[in-house]
């Protein structure tokens, strides 16, 4: 049975989707903006690529991330995509499909790729920078084994800057919002000379902690507060009409506390909350904090050679992070009162830190249209990364003294050759294919410095990981007509190998070997005759062989990396868009993902809070057999709408609303199945509202997000009691926008 709330959400959820569909019955007075998208390292229109693609941009990324949203306000805002973290706002987690990583050390090896302005963002620590003064986000869903390569299986996630400008322009933004939520950002454009042009963007943001600690004397700092500033700067040189050379220098400076972990939150046999759990209370007695730094420069360059165009990218990018935590998310220990809240067995307080990073990327290639069919792609890639490690363990009972003590250093190189073809074979008819050959080699050590509990010093522990991958994909478009394109796609990616040596509370490094995906996808591509509407919808099936697991706590405060025989998967999406009369936009979207591990013989380890496995037991191990099981944090369902209406109340300004719903279905924390380490569905609904004059570039707005607060969790911790941290509760505030 639904209760009222559930069957309210739902209702919301339904009508929105019934208006949608509706309104495209109704007189045409207004049209969808066609998207241009570089999903394939060219522009064309999103129609036109015979990939599932989505993006997000203009109004609708302005107002999902108000507030002082970090990158994770693109969870389950497009089809198939899923976001979480246990690490505060460094290190996001996402998921396509249902393929993604819970891993939570350092150097986890993740599926979803980051690009950044053409760059990819390997390190965990590099991919919460922060989301300002964009032009777009893409997000391309299925592997990428081609033109983007290495940890791509599951897909792209593709972040477009606006680009400096000729033409003076800019915007200025500050919000203010519930417990001293401050979000200011800005950006300036224009001409230094006939042929130099730059761009200047910025953004500020801090929030107060709003989470009430009840140890007495403890630290109350960290407790959701942040305070965060980065910036942008752009030039652009265009010394003739055949080519330019674009200079990206950005950063990101991040002082505030990691996730806030609350003991025993979660019923024991049940699942869910506990009746005393209270959002903005916590009791812990160590610090948090989390600190990243980052800089990174680009260089690209655009040469017409010939009949076509030769782009060099050249980047390089370092970052340092400082997080520490109070794991066990409670006070004391069992044996050494005051404790709790609940059965706290033993207390648990850890830090990781990045102590060293650089990481350095080049990529050439070269585009052409070598007739009126034939448009042809090929380069060359080579990434190299070397990033140092520290994972320390403190006895809060002693002070906080630090009784253990890890390092990691790992050093990467890849390199890659890739292709790709666009032929047109008939009017309706296009082919597009490419192959992609890559190399890598990963040389890892780690060692054990200090032991907690006596245990003696370990190490140097190393492995050395080669792998050879050939990638690609092939796909058939059909243009049935003017609005409507069909088309077919295989594509084969890869994850490279990866190694994991937490030995603060480990004895042994574990090895996941490399991981491939095959993948067919089809889909229909549609817009009205008259513009006003577009219909995407894509069907998909994959099967990796030696998917990349990882075995998160368990016993310990640790990870295992294993391979899995295989993983199956299935599903489809669907992305909608129309306007049916003037300033009235509706968009919605929806997605199924099916995942099922496939290995008879595969088992993990089971919670050390005494959780209800609903897995078969190994007698002689003590592990769960997961053949079968879903893949965690994998959500079934996942679906989106925003609807905006506008009311002109003089020539070139206006009163709107804007509403936006994003729901997922309940997912799994870990790789086994119990009762309590999961969570329930979740819908959260935003709402906005407010002035614009166009003309004069000014708005003035209210917003709310999670206006209906609803609290449900995100992750938990398994190896020492029933901890778990949740979403975020509702933040409301105004905000005043000037754009000249």
């Amino acid at each position: 049975m639904l209760s009222n709330t559930s069957n309210f959400k739902a209702g919301t959820i339904l009508g929105l989707s019934l208006l949608m569909m509706s309104s495209a019955l109704t007189p045409a007075f207004a049209q969808v903006d066609e998207v241009i998208v570089t999903a394939q390292k060219r522009e064309q229109s999103l129609q036109d690529v015979p990939l599932s693609v989505a993006v997000m941009q203009n109004e609708k990324l302005d107002v999902l991330s108000s507030g002082g949203e970090d990158i994770l306000f693109l969870n389950a805002r497009v089809p198939s995509l899923y976001a979480e973290t246990s690490f505060g706002r460094a290190f996001p987690r996402f998921y396509i499909r249902g393929l993604g990583n819970t891993d939570f050390d350092l150097n986890a090896n993740q599926p979803v790729s980051f690009v950044y302005d053409n760059v990819v963002l390997e390190t965990p620590g590099l991919k919460g920078f922060p989301v300002f003064d964009l032009e777009r986000i893409e997000i391309l869903r299925g592997p990428q084994g081609t033109l983007f390569g290495r940890n791509t299986p599951a897909g792209v996630i593709k972040f477009e800057s606006a680009k400096p400008t000729q033409e003076t322009e800019g915007y200025g933004r500050v919000s203010y919002g519930r417990f001293n939520s401050v979000d200011a950002e800005g950006a300036i454009s224009g001409g230094l000379t006939e042929n130099l042009s730059a761009r200047v963007s910025a953004l500020f943001q801090t929030r107060d902690d709003y989470v009430d600690n009840t140890v007495e004397g403890a630290s109350e700092s960290g407790f959701e507060e942040y305070e965060e500033l980065a910036g942008r700067l752009q030039l652009l040189w265009t010394p003739d009409d055949r080519s330019s050379a674009l200079l990206n220098i950005h950063g990101r400076s991040l002082d505030g506390g990691s996730r806030v972990f609350r003991a025993n939150v979660i019923e024991p046999g049940v699942g869910g909350f506990v009746d005393s759990f209270d959002r903005f209370v916590a009791t812990q007695d160590a610090p948090q904090n989390l600190n990243v730094d980052n800089l990174g420069v680009t260089l690209t360059v655009n040469t017409d050679i010939g009949p076509g165009t030769l782009t060099t990218i050249s980047a390089y990018e370092t970052v340092s992070l400082d997080a520490r935590g109070d794991v066990d998310g409670g006070q004391g220990a069992v044996f050494a009162p005051p404790s709790g809240p609940g059965f706290i067995p033993f207390s648990a307080e850890s830090a990781d830190n990045i102590t060293d990073h650089m990481q350095a990327t080049q990529e050439i290639r070269y585009n052409w249209d070598s007739s009126d069919k034939l448009n042809v792609t090929f380069g060359g890639f080579a990434f190299y990364e070397n990033l140092e490690l520290e994972n320390i363990s403190y006895d809060t009972l002693s002070d906080s003294t630090l009784n253990g003590l890890a390092v990691q250093d790992q050093e990467t190189v890849a390199l890659a050759l890739f292709g790709s073809t666009e032929y047109k074979a008939t009017d309706d008819i296009t082919v597009t294919g490419g192959v992609r050959l890559s190399y890598e080699n990963k040389k890892f050590e780690a060692s054990r410095l200090i032991g907690p509990f006596g245990a003696p010093a370990l190490g140097p522990l190393t492995e050395d990981l080669k792998s050879t991958v050939l990638t690609g994909d092939l796909a058939v478009d059909y243009k049935v007509n003017d609005n409507v394109n069909v088309y077919a796609r295989y594509a084969r990616g890869f994850r490279a190998p990866n190694v994991q040596g937490r030995l603060v509370f480990g004895d042994f490094i574990t090895v996941a070997d490399t991981e491939t995906i095959d993948s067919v996808e089809t889909g229909v591509k549609t817009k009205t005759a008259d513009g006003r509407a577009t219909f995407n919808v894509s069907a998909f099936y994959f099967r990796t062989k030696d998917q990349q697991l990882t075995a998160v706590g368990g016993a310990g405060n640790f990870n295992q990396l294993l391979n899995a025989d295989a993983v199956d998967g299935y599903g489809f999406e669907i992305d909608a868009a129309v306007s049916p009369v003037k300033g009235f936009d509706l968009t919605a979207g929806m997605s199924y993902n099916h995942t099922s591990i496939d290995d008879e013989d595969l088992e993990v380890g089971i919670c050390g809070a005494p959780c209800t496995v609903l897995d078969p037991i190994n007698a002689a191990t003590g592990n769960a057999l997961i053949d079968g099981n879903s893949l965690p944090q994998a959500p079934r369902l996942v679906a989106n709408m925003t609807a905006r209406y506008g009311v002109p109340i003089s020539e070139g300004s206006e009163l709107f609303v804007y509403g936006d719903v994003a729901h997922r279905s309940k997912v799994n924390f870990f790789l086994y199945e119990s009762s309590e380490f999961r969570s329930d569905s979740l819908t959260e609904v935003g709402l906005r509202g407010g002035y614009i004059n166009h003309d004069g570039g000014l708005e003035i707005a209210g917003f709310v997000r999670n206006l209906f607060n609803e609290t449900e969790l995100e992750g938990a911790v398994d190896f020492n009691n029933f901890t778990g941290f949740i979403n975020e509760p509702t933040i409301y505030g105004a905000e005043i926008t000037k754009r000249f």
